[in-house]
């Protein structure tokens, strides 16, 4: 055995003890006739002493040993006279008698700490240093704890993990594919799976009522902190249920994840309809830990002779409690915010409820006082208050206000990412127009059930229609969504005709799925989470590439490898490709 002890595990109990510790040097200080030296492995660290007077040439070799050396020691355990109660290790030190160097190192491009001064691509480039950093170290072992508490959760309640392939059929609807050349079928290619969508429920048609994975799916997408090419889902099917059934049963499954993982109690779930939400917090995945609910405000707005207002679909508005102290440069700074292309309004028009009972506004020219104080009741606003106010668009408009309503939840410090607060949003809207190809697709995928009672609105009021659909949100953050799925083939085939998907692709695409349908096919819905930003939630960070042990850059690439790269000629005459050449 190189090691008879891990890193982390020594205590004074252990004293007089003779072990074998094997790490790397996390640091060294030299104190003249003592050398110190920490000693690092998965489990924690462990203080190691070379004493000059008892043993110059131990001592003067583990001078010369550079950070990030791989290294054996032998020792007696000893009680340290500077205790360091931060640590486990911190009441024993290891009095040193041998020491080998199993691997030397070079100097590590950033320090290997909790506060590192590597960039971001710095340590994507060298991400198995990164690794090696308590934090990380404690993301990837908060990513394995959840896993286990999920498989024994599922376990439990009878779920049969299942794996579905890889290499699968490309199709029309959905995110890009990532498409993988076939050699034995010349000219032709595979799709790798954005979800197992099709595979589950076909799962269900098999017999296997109660089916989860946690796999990995690749879209091809632009990238953000909370999206990466491949990432995780916790994929869950169930057959003979509605929708209560699957909310209940996963309302169990985050209760008890919160209770194991973090020792939070989750005491409700609440339910928000799609409408509402937009209606009240302009996003459909509405962080609901603080208020600030929209207000709408065209009855008393608009016919003022203000154009802003008067032409607008919507006017709407939020009420920031305690800020009407706010200065000129902190209302232009509001106003340069907007209008960030990621923001995209065009203006914004404030109304300040002052401490002596006044109001102060930015169209004071077109408005009484007598009707900003309707406008402030309306709002609920107390003296001390800021109204913040757009007009537009209805749909551009929530959207701007919503972004508006995070950044002021952010500078008021009332997003608490030690609060949590789930939300079941519901009754999404089964199909969404497109302008530019004017033709609908889609809010989830063509899976999804209409509710019964608007199913005869598909051909006459499609954009009425509501999905039997749902998503979790935790704190604003989409955690996972599904629906209950059309197991019906005549209703597949209504829903392929609505989204103007020819007969022919129908049968080329999805044809064995519809025909599946025909042997039995059980009412079935299903979920799936995406563990990622599960583990990002549970780690109190917004990027889930924190929580994946070898992620990619914003560009999609892997800095480490340098892939996606260029391949051999002959790798491309067996798969029947040619390179485009660069223009």
């Amino acid at each position: 055995m190189l090691r008879t002890n891990t890193c982390g595990e020594l205590n004074i109990s252990n004293c007089n003890q003779n072990v074998i510790l094997s790490g790397w040097v996390q640091r060294s200080r030299d104190l003249g006739g003592m050398t110190f030296i920490d000693l690092r492995d998965r489990y924690g660290i462990t203080q190691l002493v070379f004493n000059m007077e008892t043993n110059s040439e131990l001592c003067e070799k583990a001078r010369k040993l550079g950070r990030e050396y791989v290294i054996q020691v032998k020792g007696t355990v000893a009680e340290r006279s500077n205790k360091n109660l931060k640590i486990p290790t911190g009441e024993v030190e290891i009095i040193v008698n041998e020491i080998n160097i199993l691997n030397a190192s070079k100097t590590p491009p950033f320090t290997i700490e909790d506060n590192t001064d590597g960039g971001d691509e710095l340590r994507l480039k060298y991400r198995y240093l990164d690794l090696r950093r308590n934090q990380v170290k404690q993301n990837m072992v908060l990513r394995h704890n959840l896993s286990i508490l999920i498989r024994n959760y599922l376990n439990d309640l009878s779920f049969v993990e299942i794996e579905t392939p890889y290499l699968i059929k490309s199709t029309p609807e959905g995110a890009r594919d990532f498409v993988v050349p076939s050699r034995m079928n010349p000219n032709e290619f595979y799709a790798l799976p954005q979800s197992p969508q099709t595979y589950k429920q076909l799962l269900m048609i098999s017999g296997f009522d109660r089916y989860f994975q946690i796999v990995r799916c690749f879209r091809d997408e632009d990238l953000r902190a909370d999206r990466q090419p491949e990432f995780t889902q916790i994929d869950c099917e169930m057959s003979f249920v509605e929708q209560e059934d699957i909310l209940n049963l996963f309302e169990g499954l985050m209760t008890f994840l919160f209770k194991e993982a973090k020792g939070v109690e989750i005491k409700e779930f609440p339910r928000m309809t799609w409408a509402d939400a937009m209606k009240y917090y302009g996003s459909d995945k509405p962080d609901i830990r603080f208020g600030m609910k929209f207000v709408e405000l065209n009855d008393l707005a608009q016919n003022k002779g203000f154009s802003v207002f008067d032409d607008a679909e919507l006017v709407i508005g939020i009420c920031a409690e305690g800020c009407a102290q706010y200065t000129r440069k902190q209302i232009d700074e509001l106003v340069d915010f907007v209008k960030r292309p990621q923001v995209g309004a065009n203006g914004l028009v404030y109304i300040k409820y002052n401490d002596d009972g006044t109001l102060k506004s930015s169209v004071d020219k077109f408005f009484t006082p007598e009707q900003l104080l309707e406008i402030a009741k309306k709002f609920g606003a107390k003296e001390g208050d800021l109204m913040l106010i757009m007009a537009g668009k209805e749909e551009k408009t929530q959207n701007s206000l919503g972004v508006l309503r995070l950044e002021m939840g952010n500078r008021l410090g009332l997003r608490d990412s030690n609060k949590y607060s789930p939300l079941w949003v519901v009754d999404f809207p089964l199909l969404e127009w497109d302008e530019e190809t004017n033709r609908f697709y889609a809010k989830h995928h063509p899976f999804t059930a209409p509710k019964p009672e608007d199913y005869p609105k598909l051909f006459t009021s499609p954009k009425d229609v509501r999905a039997n659909a749902y998503d979790l949100v935790i704190n604003g953050v989409e955690i996972g969504g599904g629906s209950i799925r059309i197991y019906d083939k005549e209703m597949q085939n209504d829903m392929f005709k609505v989204l103007g998907i020819s007969k022919e692709t129908v049968n080329s695409q999805f044809g064995y799925l519809l025909n599946a349908f025909e042997y039995g096919a059980p009412p079935h819905g299903g979920i799936a989470f995406g563990f990622d930003r599960l583990c990002s939630i549970f780690g109190g960070v917004e990027s889930i590439r924190d929580f994946i042990a070898f992620p990619k850059n914003n560009n999609g690439r892997d800095t480490m490898s340098d892939a996606p790269s260029l391949i051999a000629q002959d790798q491309l005459d067996e798969l029947c490709l040619s390179l485009i050449p660069k223009q």
